[in-house]
């Protein structure tokens, strides 16, 4: 195909690209989904191809690329860094800064689309274009069979195994890409951890909120919203518990003091309990009582 219907088929997924010579241009795309993710083999003949600030500016496009090297060889070039790639080698580009592709004609990628958000939800950090993962790598051999075998496969995959797959994908990019120094990756997630207390502390009244609410409103995948608080020694669902029942201790106070007869069950059902049994039964595991016998209440600080 000429380099128009080329530019055609990539812009989608990928966005826009310049050649140096048009006319010479000869190329193939051939685009799928596998697990999931939007995903295209690509090859042409020799040839300088730019994502350049106007292209950019055109297509708004703002995905992240891995690009496996199939066949031959080539570099890209992104943030001042050149990427030589060789047969099994991937390399991880953002499509929202511009990026150099050079090669000598007798190359084939396979590019893998990953959204942006999604990507640094899941991985808890975003890798920086212009980043390689080299063949001899134990995670970049098993990435790049299981992308090469997707894409060759010709049978499809139940949702629900592409799921656990596009899970397995985006595990192994974060083996390969994940940031030498530990400091950056953790300061990314202690704010995004702070940010989802902070959510949780304005919405865990409302008895119909929780995890999956929470992982939504915060734009990340639930099972990287439980791993956030399994490395902080807690669970979501253990700390949107512990602020009800403190809410609900600190109501039964007032209403011992002030001597209201306020009904324990208005007071459940404000904390964020749907019924009073099930509130009654985590009042007593966690203060040692039931509800009514409490005048004083010792409470714990939650775990978060």
């Amino acid at each position: 195909m000429n380099y128009e219907q080329w530019r055609d088929l990539l812009r989608p997924n990928f966005g826009l690209y310049t050649i140096d010579n048009p006319k010479a241009f000869a190329g193939r795309v051939r685009s799928r989904h596998i697990f999931g993710l939007n995903v295209s083999e690509i090859r042409n003949n020799k040839c300088r191809c730019e994502r350049t600030q106007r292209d950019i500016r055109i297509d708004g496009v703002d995905h992240c690329l891995a690009v496996f090297q199939v066949a031959g060889r080539s570099t890209i070039i992104q943030n001042d860094q050149a990427v030589a790639l060789g047969v099994g080698d991937v390399a991880f580009i953002e499509c929202a800064r511009p990026a150099t592709y050079l090669n000598d004609g007798h190359e084939q990628w396979i590019v893998l689309q990953l959204p942006r958000q999604h990507l640094i939800s899941t991985l808890g950090f975003e890798p920086r274009g212009g980043l390689s993962g080299r063949s001899r790598t134990r995670a970049s051999r098993l990435l790049f069979q299981l992308v090469l075998d997707a894409v060759e496969d010709e049978e499809p995959v139940p949702i629900l195994a592409g799921n656990y797959m596009q899970l397995a994908v985006y595990d192994l990019l974060g083996a390969l890409f994940a940031p030498a120094d530990p400091a950056v990756g953790s300061l990314q997630s202690d704010r995004l951890f702070n940010r989802i207390c902070d959510i949780i502390k304005d919405r865990f009244p409302d008895p119909d909120f929780g995890p999956q609410e929470i992982a939504a409103e915060a734009g990340i995948s639930l099972r990287y919203l439980q791993k956030l608080f399994t490395n902080r020694g807690c669970t979501c669902s253990g700390v949107i518990q512990s602020l009800r029942l403190d809410q609900a201790a600190r109501n039964i106070e007032r209403r011992a003091s002030l001597k209201s007869g306020q009904p324990l069950s208005a007071i459940a059902y404000a904390s964020g309990y749907r019924d009073y049994t099930s509130f009654a039964r985590a009042f007593r595991q966690r203060f040692g009582h039931a509800p009514g016998g409490a005048c004083h209440v010792r409470r714990r600080p939650p775990s978060a």
